[in-house]
């Protein structure tokens, strides 16, 4: 049998730092933050030996604005959070790359509470 071999990923010094910084956040372990980026937790406990990494600072606890792009796919015009909306697509960037699609009737607080497991 053949093993499948992820191709070796290169982390730039930032991301690096941003990475160990959201270790330092409280309530959050080092795996939780591993995951988020799908890397090992030891490679994350390395970064976090040296100097260089070790002393990251968590990101602001202060509210962001992300950018937000509206695409109008000729879709009829419904309110986005529509359950009732068989037609509605949404799309969510989330943190390294990831996309969360949504297509069809969702529940609005459902989503909402799948998003903060997923960023947590």
């Amino acid at each position: 049998m053949r093993k499948k071999y992820r191709k070796r990923r290169n982390w730039s010094d930032d991301e690096k730092l941003m990475i160990c910084a959201q270790t330092r956040v409280s309530g959050v372990s080092v795996s939780q933050v591993a995951r988020r980026y799908d890397v090992n937790a030891n490679q994350v406990f390395n970064w976090l030996k040296e100097p260089r990494f070790a002393d990251a600072q968590p990101p602001d606890a202060e509210a962001h604005f992300l950018p937000v792009e509206i695409v109008d796919n000729g879709v009829a015009e419904a309110s986005p959070l529509s359950v009732d909306c068989p037609a509605g697509q949404l799309e969510i960037e989330i943190a390294g790359g990831h996309r969360l699609r949504v297509n069809g009737a969702y529940d609005p607080d459902a989503l909402a509470s799948l998003i903060r497991r997923l960023l947590s």
